[in-house]
C-alpha cells in the first residue's frame, strides 16, 4: 500500500464549505490525485479536550459548532463512516508513547474537520478518525502526538492537521484606525513558514512564536497553527513540504494556503484494519 504523505489545510471560516474559491478549488484537485486513503486521522483546533480524546463511534454526525451563519450552511451533512478499530490502533500508538488517551464513541465530526473534508473527498466515502487537541499543548507536545501515529501513513492513513495558517478573527472583524495590521504581515509569515518547510528547518517552526515576522499578529493564540505541527511530526524524519497549495489572503489578513508534507516515515507499522465496521 502506498506510504501516505500528510496534510495541513487551512478550514477558514465555516463558509468555506459553501464558498470554496482557490484554496477549495486547490484541495479538490488535490483529493482527485492523491492515492485513495484506507482511512483518516485528522485533528483540529474545534474539538479540544481535556488529555487526548479519539473519536470511536461507527457513524459520527456533522456537528455545526457554530453560530450566525447562512442557513443553508446548517443542511450541509458529511456522512463519512467512523473507524472503530482504528480508533483503538491509534490510542494504542499513543499509548505505546506514552500518550494516554481515552476513546469517545459520542463525538462528530466539528466543521474543522469535515468542512475541508467536503471538498477534499466529497463523496464521504473513506473512513474518518477524529482526534482531539489537547487543551494547554504547546508546539512540541503536538508535533509528538503526530509523530506517534506516524506510522500510520504506510497503512495507507492519510493523516490531517487542520487549522489556519493566520488567525487573528480580531483583524478580520475590526480593523480600523490604530490598530489596522501592517501591510502584508500575513502573506509575510506564510512565506516564512513556507520556506521553513520547504528548508526542513524544524526547529524554527516549533519555535514559530519568536523566529516568524509578525508570529504575534498572525496567531495571537496558537491553536489553528498547533495542527500543522501534527502534521509535520506525522510526516516522519526529514518532513519537506512537496507541495504548496496557495489559497489566497481572505480581508488581506486570513491566510488560506495549505501544505502537502512528506518524510522518510517509520517502518513497521502492523497491518490492522483503518476501515469502517463494528464498534471496538
Amino acid at each position: 500500500m502506498d506510504r501516505m504523505p500528510t496534510l495541513f489545510v487551512s478550514h477558514g471560516a465555516p463558509t468555506f464549505a459553501l464558498e470554496p474559491g482557490r484554496a477549495g478549488a486547490h484541495l479538490a484537485a488535490l483529493g482527485r490525485r492523491l492515492p485513495r486513503p484506507a482511512a483518516i486521522v485528522v485533528l483540529s483546533p474545534h474539538w479540544m479536550t481535556r488529555g487526548i480524546a479519539v473519536q470511536s463511534g461507527a457513524r459520527p454526525a456533522t456537528v455545526h459548532d457554530f453560530g450566525g451563519f447562512p442557513e443553508p450552511l446548517y443542511r450541509l451533512r458529511y456522512p463519512a463512516p467512523g473507524a472503530p478499530a482504528l480508533a483503538a490502533q491509534v490510542q494504542a500508538l499513543l499509548a505505546s508513547r506514552g500518550l494516554a488517551a481515552r476513546l469517545d464513541p459520542e463525538q462528530g465530526y466539528d466543521h474543522g474537520a469535515w468542512v475541508p473534508l467536503l471538498h477534499l473527498f466529497p463523496d464521504a466515502d473513506v473512513p474518518v478518525v477524529q482526534v482531539s487537541l489537547p487543551a494547554g499543548a504547546d508546539a512540541r507536545a503536538v508535533h509528538s502526538l503526530g509523530t506517534a501515529l506516524a506510522t500510520l501513513r504506510d497503512a495507507g492513513v492519510l493523516l490531517i492537521g487542520s487549522g489556519s495558517i493566520t488567525h487573528n478573527l480580531r483583524d478580520v472583524f475590526g480593523r480600523n484606525g490604530a490598530d489596522r495590521p501592517p501591510p502584508g504581515y500575513a502573506r509575510a509569515f506564510m512565506d516564512w513558514t513556507a520556506a521553513a518547510l520547504r528548508d526542513g528547518r524544524e526547529a524554527d517552526l516549533l519555535d514559530w512564536a519568536v523566529r516568524a515576522p509578525h508570529a504575534q499578529r498572525a496567531h495571537p493564540t496558537d491553536e489553528h497553527l498547533l495542527p500543522l505541527h501534527f502534521a509535520l511530526g506525522a510526516a516522519g524524519p526529514g518532513a519537506r513540504v512537496r507541495d504548496v497549495l496557495d489559497g489566497e489572503v481572505i480581508g488581506g489578513v486570513l491566510g488560506m494556503d495549505s501544505y502537502v508534507l512528506d518524510g522518510d516515515g517509520v517502518a513497521g507499522v502492523p497491518r490492522v484494519a483503518a476501515t469502517a465496521g463494528a464498534a471496538a
